[in-house]
């Protein structure tokens, strides 16, 4: 019995412990559409793996290699050697070969994207909306059509 009168007991740790564990459980489950667009999602390791295979195996004709597609890509010399492999052509304008700078990297980066401009290769772009990064999709030309929002 407590001051008041009542019979009623306090909970015990173990039941307190309990339902503040059953609580994080509810607030840790997700939406199945959450989980899709997770950052560790299978489909996204599946996809990237997928994609890194297919890049080093048209860079090993120029001695390149990627691990990380998101470091490797950053500088823009394996994105450029890259577009070279897959167009047989030069870039249109010089790029730095040894870019120690962060303005340097993006204008190696600059120089890919207007390569692809004046092929007329057309990118799209593709926000996830969790984590803020962007992701572009490949396709000719002839085969695009405008995304829907």
């Amino acid at each position: 019995m407590d001051r008041s009168g009542s019979l009623e007991q306090p909970l015990s740790f173990y039941q307190r412990a309990e339902e503040e564990e059953e609580e994080e459980e509810e607030e840790e489950e997700m939406p199945a559409t959450e989980k899709d667009l997770a950052e560790d999602a299978p489909w996204k390791k599946i996809q990237q793996n997928t994609f890194t295979r297919w890049c080093n195996e048209h860079l090993k004709l120029v001695n390149k290699r990627i691990h990380d597609l998101q470091k490797d890509l950053s500088d823009g010399l394996k994105l450029i050697g890259l577009l070279e492999v897959l167009s047989q052509k030069k870039m249109f304008r010089k790029y730095h070969c040894r870019p120690n700078f962060r303005q340097m990297k993006l204008e190696n980066v600059s120089v890919a994207l207007e390569f692809l401009e004046r092929e007329h290769i057309k990118l799209v772009s593709i926000v996830c909306q969790r984590t803020s990064r962007t992701l572009w999709k490949l396709s000719p030309p002839e085969t695009q059509t405008e995304p829907e929002v």
